[in-house]
């Protein structure tokens, strides 16, 4: 498989609509995408040889999605502004080319705004999940 081009992964946001409607944000030029899982740990005395025992399938899982870039309008500012003020866990989807799609209600637990003298303005986001994430495979 050919190397992937990081400037090809979309986050898109919903519009809230019945059915989802999704929009790309803005153009993401860095961005992470981390699945998480939050072990249980259920060692005792008893473990064997002392080694670390955990509980299958007991962990607590999150997606976070951190990137930053340009806003590709006032509309999609407004848009995430609008979320992240009301505390909005919006609909939200990511597109990773040649791999798959993950969709899921995020809510933003960041959002930084910036910019040099000389330059456009740039932003930051981190997106934390606050429920089931799906994946969807090419």
């Amino acid at each position: 498989m050919a190397g992937q081009r990081g400037r090809d992964v979309l986050i898109s946001i919903g519009d809230g609509s019945d059915p989802e409607g999704f929009v790309v944000v803005a153009g993401i030029r860095a961005k992470t995408i981390s699945l998480v899982a939050g072990l249980v740990e259920a060692t005792t005395a008893e473990s064997p040889q002392a080694w670390r025992e955990l509980i299958a399938e007991a962990a607590t899982k999150r997606a976070e999605v951190a990137g930053s870039g340009v806003f590709r309008d006032a509309a999609s500012d407004a848009r995430l502004r609008i979320a992240y003020f009301d505390g909005e866990a919006a609909m939200y989807r990511l597109a990773i080319p040649d791999f798959g799609t993950m969709t899921g209600r995020f809510q933003i637990a960041e959002l930084a705004y910036g910019g040099g003298h000389e330059d456009e303005a740039t932003f930051a986001i981190r997106l934390v999940s606050t429920g089931v994430v799906t994946f969807d495979a090419v």
